[in-house]
């Protein structure tokens, strides 16, 4: 088997009980004579996995990339009818692969997401700041 170092990382999921916290620092582990690296997170099939075990920092790579899809979708398709703004809304901006697997979250974290919802919404459809968005698309 060969591995790449590189992209190769170890995390330590700490104990909920602080007083159960065996040891703070931990012996490097190698592999093909490379020391590998202790993170707190990382993206491992393009979610965050980090070693809180809490969900917040894959719920805002969402928002980052709802952002990004739903910018991008205004510059090139912005002057597209009402139809097809639908059709490529629900394509490229719902698209929340694997949110089935968020299970200890903050509601912080998730009122985000759902202002990132809306706020995505009002630019590409050029609805006007202050006006709802409740039952225009599902």
């Amino acid at each position: 088997m060969l591995y790449n170092t590189d992209k190769t990382v170890c995390m330590v999921f700490p104990p909920k009980n602080r007083r159960k916290i065996v040891n703070h620092v931990f012996p490097c582990f190698k592999m093909n004579n490379m020391n590998l690296k202790y993170v707190q997170q990382f993206k491992y099939l393009g979610h965050v996995i980090s070693n809180e075990e809490r969900d917040d920092d894959d719920i805002l790579r969402e928002v980052k990339a709802m952002f990004t899809h739903a910018n991008i979708l205004t510059r090139r398709f912005g002057a597209c009818s009402v139809s097809v703004k639908i059709a490529l809304f629900r394509s490229f901006c719902i698209c929340f692969y694997g949110m089935e697997l968020w299970k200890s979250y903050t509601m912080s974290a998730i009122n985000r997401l759902r202002s990132c919802y809306v706020k995505c919404m009002k630019l590409f459809f050029n609805y006007p700041k202050y006006q709802s968005v409740t039952n225009r698309i599902a």
